[in-house]
């Protein structure tokens, strides 16, 4: 029995991950590194250490790795508080899983500082979940299942428990690993590289609380 829902951020609630992309774009310009966008696709998801240190690994570039993450999150803060935009359903539909008496949490690979930005802006801030779990807060971040089975336990609740909504396919590895239902959104990622999910639908304004705990 699903007891709680529990969310990604960047691509599921947001679409921020163009505005984070924009600005490791620029931290990496600023060394005299030309990157592309398609560079930081392998590793959406994983949190910004990797996010950016698997872009330098890929140019064979040294890189200070915190001193590089901070530098792209002055970036990214000048840049979205210019404002990014709640994907269409996502303040809906944890509003439904609240009504439905739902437990709710974010797990996100990202630090505190981008997560607590990002959900003011969007209108879900901190004070909305019951628990919000940081890439900072675990060891390994996605693929491994760190970040969700602290969120189950977090909330006090086993694995099985609880579903995750996703959108990459790092994510839906992760919640399968840890034992999770898992319901993915073909918001940044086709749902064909998604099949692990257990429920693939094209956006989150398609996702219902019934999709979340099983009930078709």
């Amino acid at each position: 029995m699903i007891r709680a829902a529990i969310f990604d951020m960047d691509g599921v609630l947001t679409d921020s991950e163009p505005v984070i992309c924009a600005a490791a774009t620029q931290m990496f310009r600023e060394r005299g590194v030309g990157v592309r966008a398609e560079d930081f696709r392998p590793f959406v998801g994983t949190g910004e250490n990797r996010y950016i240190g698997g872009v330098a690994e890929k140019y064979g570039v040294v890189l200070d790795v915190p001193a590089a993450k901070r530098r792209t999150y002055e970036i990214y803060l000048e840049l979205v508080e210019r404002g990014i935009d709640a994907f269409p359903g996502a303040v809906e539909l944890v509003v439904q899983c609240r009504e439905s008496g739902l437990l709710l949490a974010v797990a996100s690979s990202a630090d505190r500082i981008k997560i607590e930005a990002n959900l003011r802006i969007i209108g879900l801030p901190w004070k909305t979940w019951d628990t919000v779990v940081t890439g900072e807060d675990v060891r390994n971040t996605k693929p491994a299942p760190d970040i969700f089975l602290a969120a189950a336990s977090h909330l006090g609740l086993m694995p099985g428990d609880c579903c995750v909504v996703e959108d990459a396919p790092n994510g839906v590895a992760a919640a399968k690993t840890a034992g999770m239902r898992c319901v993915a959104v073909a918001q940044t990622f086709p749902g064909a590289k998604m099949t692990a999910a257990d429920l693939v639908r094209p956006g989150l304004m398609n996702v219902s609380v019934a999709d979340l705990v099983g009930a078709f």
